[in-house]
């Protein structure tokens, strides 16, 4: 096994560079996880646990060098929503069902890179994926507005959350909006005036200095209160308790695992694709789920929960210097550091300075710019990038990430079905135009170029015999040949074929002739192999348009009782 590729070769210069990268981004990263592990529900520390072995684990069997796999907000959302009921937060049960869906998740990439099943990854569009973040990020941003503003809530409904949150700004405990205003306020402006500035760290840290000095707690401002230190205990004891569990019970985490799986295909693949043809390097799709499958393995076994190819963590190293898994490792380091000495000070940070850097994440999340472009230059998409998004916060996010899935195939099956297809015409400058098919519609006297812009298969070969049946209409007709345009299919299927031969025949007892132009060198052997090669003639498979244009022209016109159809 090819272990730590994403690493490797080391050369001086470039590693203390990315050792110090590596540093800058644990500075970085640590405020993020910890807002990141509020939204999983779980315990402050393992928001710390997920920037240590998993970081490791991918680096060593990954293939991406600049893919940053920890803890993510979308896949915490997932997770968070489809524990939503089964128990309470924090809990030690709680990190019990987080590990065990950490491992469930690793599971399902293993098993997709032992079907070599990266590919999935391309089938979740990008209208929707932005729709169900956008959805996310509302609900994570109303989940914290209780604690920003002191004012308790008890649905679990974004929408109610926040109806509870008006009727009750009466009783806003003010010190804690005046903080939370003001690390919104300082967080924002540097991001807009000075982005490279890691403002989180310098909230964080001021803020847990302040605590300290005056004695928030005492003034009726909440923090996290004591955070475990040490390294995390590595092995099986925390999941152990989830033996107790019944099939039934353990059914709810599968989809909920699933749900995180498709997130984490998705979302890595896009982001090591992006970086790595931004560095003109390669990445092999299927390598780095082994590495995903180990990382969140890791996170399982070290009391986390589950972990995702983060774009905005991979952007953060990139931006530090990192070009290689070498900073990662060094994130590791320094937060093993943070474990074992520096957990102590923690327990002063305000819990609405987290539920700021909570929002901060879910305002990313909302991609404003490409809703707006969607909806500017496709409104059908864009109706249901807002559809998912309204899914996650009505129904669920497992619901929000299922819907996305099924559109995004929606989508593929109608594009299939519903091909770009019409006569071609010539525009007089040598180029070919298409026209929807209509009566009496042809290319030139007697001769139809019919073009079909998708595979021919059994759900739309019945479109494919309409519109071709369609453009000899009415009969007897003037059309003498019917020459289709094959060049965008690459596949024709046992039904499909019957349907041609059908179609052929029809044509023959009409009098008009059935030709195919332009056929792709893999789809003569589907010809062959159906046995519509014979049925059509090999003289009437054409390699070019102008070559069965030619043919046509040279093909004796046919007598007047001949275009008479036969009884």
């Amino acid at each position: 096994m090819n272990l730590f590729r994403g690493l490797r070769p080391l050369r001086s210069p470039s590693a203390f560079r990315d050792l110090f990268s590596g540093v800058v981004l644990a500075a970085m990263d640590i405020p993020q996880v910890l807002g990141y592990t509020k939204i999983a529900g779980m315990p402050i520390v393992t928001g710390l646990y997920s920037l240590l072995l998993p970081l490791v684990a991918f680096a060593a069997f990954g293939s991406s060098r600049y893919l940053v796999v920890a803890a993510d907000s979308a896949t915490a959302a997932i997770f968070a929503g489809g524990m939503a009921g089964l128990s309470t937060p924090a809990e030690a049960r709680y990190v019990a069902l987080a590990g065990a869906v950490a491992l469930f998740t690793g599971v399902i990439l293993l098993l997709a890179r032992l079907l070599r099943l990266g590919f999935i990854a391309d089938f979740l569009s990008r209208t929707v994926l932005v729709g169900f973040l956008a959805g996310v990020g509302v609900q994570v941003g109303t989940s914290v507005l209780s604690e920003m503003v002191g004012i308790p809530v008890t649905s679990p409904r974004p929408i109610v959350k926040v109806y509870q949150i008006i009727q009750g700004l009466n009783h806003a405990h003010l010190p804690t909006v005046g903080l939370s205003a003001s690390i919104l306020i300082f967080a924002l402006v540097l991001r807009k005036f000075l982005p490279k500035v890691p403002a989180a760290l310098i909230a964080v840290v001021a803020s847990i200095a302040a605590s300290a000095q005056f004695d928030f707690a005492s003034r009726g401002i909440a923090t996290i209160g004591p955070v475990t230190g040490g390294l995390p205990h590595f092995g099986l004891s925390g999941l152990l308790s989830l033996t107790s569990m019944s099939w039934s019970q353990i059914e709810v985490l599968i989809p909920v695992s699933a749900s995180c799986a498709i997130m984490i295909l998705t979302q890595s693949a896009a982001t090591s694709r992006v970086y790595a043809a931004r560095h003109h390097q390669e990445v092999n799709e299927n390598i780095d789920l082994f590495g995903l499958a180990a990382a969140n393995a890791a996170a399982a076994l070290s009391g986390g929960f589950v972990v995702n190819g983060s774009p905005t963590q991979t952007a953060m190293m990139e931006d530090a210097g990192g070009q290689s898994q070498l900073a990662q490792v060094a994130t590791a380091a320094v937060v093993a550091l943070v474990l074992l000495f520096f957990t102590h000070p923690l327990q002063y940070l305000p819990t609405a300075v987290l539920g700021v850097l909570v929002f901060m994440v879910a305002l990313r999340l909302i991609d404003l710019k490409a809703l707006r472009d969607i909806r500017s230059e496709s409104p059908q998409e864009y109706a249901l990038a807002i559809t998912t998004a309204a899914v996650v916060l009505l129904v669920g996010v497992e619901q929000g990430i299922i819907l996305a899935m099924v559109v995004s195939l929606l989508r593929i099956v109608q594009h299939s079905y519903h091909p770009h297809s019409g006569v071609l015409l010539a525009d007089g400058s040598g180029a070919w135009r298409l026209v929807p098919v209509a009566p009496h519609l042809v290319t030139e006297p007697g001769l139809v170029l019919y073009r079909f812009g998708a595979n021919l298969f059994y759900a739309n070969a019945g479109r494919f015999l309409e519109e071709v049946t369609n453009v000899v209409q009415p009969l007897p007709s003037p059309v003498r040949w019917v020459v289709v345009d094959a060049e965008a299919i690459t596949h024709v299927d046992y039904s499909a074929a019957r349907v041609v031969i059908e179609l052929k025949k029809n044509l023959a007892q009409a009098g008009i002739q059935l030709a195919f132009a332009r056929l792709p060198w893999d789809l003569r052997a589907e010809f062959d192999r159906h046995h519509l090669t014979e049925v059509i003639g090999p003289t009437m498979l054409f390699s070019h348009i102008h070559d069965a244009v030619t043919a046509y022209n040279q093909f004796p016109a046919p007598s007047p009782q001949s275009l008479v159809p036969s009884p």
